[in-house]
């Protein structure tokens, strides 16, 4: 089982800069944990998310020298992609593409169209570079403008990565709307059809769907899921406070609890948890 941890979607949205030093404290506490991945910052513009302007400067003050865990950076186009691209350290570059043409235009001011052909280029760019791609299916359970959606759609916007040969993309339920039901039943349609892709679940959910909505995604077939620690961050579109990334913390327990030994290091954890109140 793969466990993802998303400080980056949680840090990004905050008001307050979160200075670059304490950024760099927290993502260390979290590397010592034994994370597959860390979704530590990115290289979309300062303009867009002033919060990670910082990001080469945290990436210089990590210390990798004694973790498992890989790098995950996000970015919005290929130029974004170039400068990652540029650090050795970063095994991950991920993009948001959207399977709802009007959240595409507002998240990145592009159409689907166009955000398929810079994707194309990306996915070059990684190559190129030995990095890995992983596409964000944003809105991948619904949406709320009234675009057309079902899991078939999805599984069209699946083919098209598949053919670009990407490995990795996780739906993500962008507004925490998505039922247990809706959550299996776009894996059960997707997984089977795509063997070359290994796909992940990147869910917003308010604390009381937490369980039910990992149970899902595990019993069909998601093996690799997203979370931030305290189920801080979300999208600012949910229209409800209480909806955000699922609670690290509750993911681990819920794996735990069906005899799976994710072999963390639950000392660096704890610290983790505790320091994470200084960033937020």
């Amino acid at each position: 089982m793969k466990l993802v941890e998303c400080p980056r979607d949680a840090m990004q949205g905050l008001a307050h800069f979160v200075p670059t030093e304490v950024k760099a404290v927290y993502l260390n506490h979290l590397l010592e944990v034994g994370f597959d991945t860390l979704d530590f910052g990115s290289f979309v513009s300062p303009k867009a998310i002033p919060q990670l302007r910082d990001t080469a400067q945290v990436l210089a003050q990590l210390d990798l020298s004694a973790t498992k865990t890989r790098l995950l950076a996000i970015v919005a186009n290929p130029r974004g992609a170039t400068d990652a691209c540029q650090f050795e350290e970063i095994s991950y570059l991920g993009y948001p593409l959207s399977v709802s043409e009007t959240f595409q235009q507002r998240n990145t001011n592009r159409s689907i169209t166009e955000a398929l052909g810079e994707l194309a280029e990306i996915q070059n760019l990684c190559i190129r570079a030995g990095k890995t791609l992983v596409v964000y299916l944003s809105m991948g359970f619904g949406n709320p403008y009234g675009d057309a959606y079902s899991p078939e759609m999805v599984a069209g916007f699946a083919e098209k990565l598949a053919a670009m040969g990407v490995k990795i993309a996780a739906p993500s339920d962008t507004v925490g709307s998505a039922t247990p039901a809706e959550i299996e039943d776009l894996f059960t349609t997707l997984i089977p059809a795509f063997p070359a892709i290994e796909f992940g679940a990147h869910l917003h959910s308010t604390p009381q769907a937490v369980e039910a909505k990992i149970a899902a995604a595990y019993s069909a077939g998601v093996r690799r899921i997203d979370g931030a620690l305290r189920g801080y961050g979300g999208c600012p579109m949910a229209k409800d406070d209480l909806t955000g990334n699922l609670p690290t913390e509750r993911i681990i327990d819920w794996l735990e609890s069906q005899n799976i030994d994710l072999q963390l290091n639950k000392d660096a954890f704890a610290e983790s948890m505790a320091y994470s109140s200084r960033v937020f």
